[in-house]
C-alpha cells in the first residue's frame, strides 16, 4: 500500500514538473510570438459576443494610445517592478474603511499577466497566480513588450481586443493613426469594456476623457514614459 502512495505521489510530481516547465517555456516564447487565445478571448467567442482582434506591434500603434494607458490605467509602469505598493495599500486601507467597495489598485503588468494567462474572477487562487505571472513578465518580457501584450489583448468592448481592432471598429482607421483624443476615449472604456459605449460616447466616456488627456500631458514629459513612446 506504501508503495503505491509513493508510486501515485511521483507521478503527481512528474505531472507537476512537466506543466511547471511548460509554463515557463511558454511565457519565455511569449516575450516575440503572440498568443493564440486566452481565456477571455475564449470565453468571449463560446458566449457568441464574436472575437475581433488583429495583433500589432507596438511601432504600428499611436504613441498617444501607449501615454493614454498609462495615464489612464498606470502613471507609475514605467518605473516600478509590476506592483504599485503605494496603491495597494490605499486601496486595503479603503477596503477595510468601506467594506462593499474596493480601490482598483493593479497595474498594467498585473493586468496583463491577468488577460494572457488567467482568467476574469476575483478569487484568490487567481490572484496568487496573478503575482506569479506579473513577476515572470516582468523578469522577462521588459516594459515595451508588457505594454504591447497588454495593447493587443486587452477588452476594449463587447468582443472586442486589442488596440487595433477597436481603432478599425470605433473610428474606422488604425491604431497608428490614432489622435490624442480618440486614444484618451479608448483608454476611457478599459475600466468596464462592455458597459462604457466609446462610439458614440457615452456621458462617462465624454466626462473622462479630457481628464485623460489632462493627465498625458502631464506624464508626457518624463524621461521613462518618453522612451516608452519611441
Amino acid at each position: 500500500m506504501r508503495s503505491k502512495i509513493v508510486g501515485w505521489l511521483y507521478k503527481l510530481w512528474k505531472v507537476f514538473l512537466v506543466f511547471f516547465l511548460a509554463q515557463f517555456v511558454y511565457i519565455f516564447l511569449l516575450k516575440w510570438i503572440d498568443p493564440p487565445v486566452t481565456a477571455t478571448q475564449f470565453v468571449s467567442w463560446v458566449k457568441g459576443n464574436g472575437l475581433k482582434r488583429d495583433y500589432v506591434s507596438l511601432d504600428e500603434m499611436s504613441p498617444s494610445i501607449r501615454l493614454a494607458v498609462m495615464a489612464s490605467e498606470d502613471q507609475l509602469f514605467p518605473d516600478h517592478n509590476g506592483f504599485d505598493v503605494k496603491s495597494i495599500k490605499l486601496a486595503l486601507k479603503e477596503k477595510n474603511k468601506y467594506r462593499k467597495q474596493m480601490r482598483g489598485a493593479s497595474t498594467i503588468s498585473q493586468q496583463t499577466a491577468k488577460n494572457v494567462f488567467l482568467w476574469q474572477s476575483r478569487s484568490w487562487l487567481r490572484k496568487g497566480l496573478e503575482v506569479y505571472f506579473t513577476f515572470m513578465i516582468e523578469l522577462t518580457w521588459g516594459k515595451k513588450r508588457i505594454l504591447e501584450m497588454y495593447l493587443n489583448v486587452s477588452e476594449m468592448g463587447n468582443g472586442i481586443f486589442g488596440i487595433e481592432a477597436a481603432s478599425q471598429n470605433y473610428f474606422h482607421k488604425p491604431a497608428k493613426k490614432l489622435s490624442r483624443a480618440e486614444a484618451a476615449m479608448i483608454a476611457a472604456c478599459l475600466p468596464s469594456p462592455k458597459k462604457i459605449r466609446v462610439q458614440p460616447p457615452s456621458n462617462y466616456v465624454n466626462q473622462r476623457y479630457p481628464q485623460i488627456m489632462q493627465q498625458m500631458d502631464f506624464i508626457e514629459p518624463d524621461e521613462d514614459v518618453h522612451n516608452l513612446l519611441q
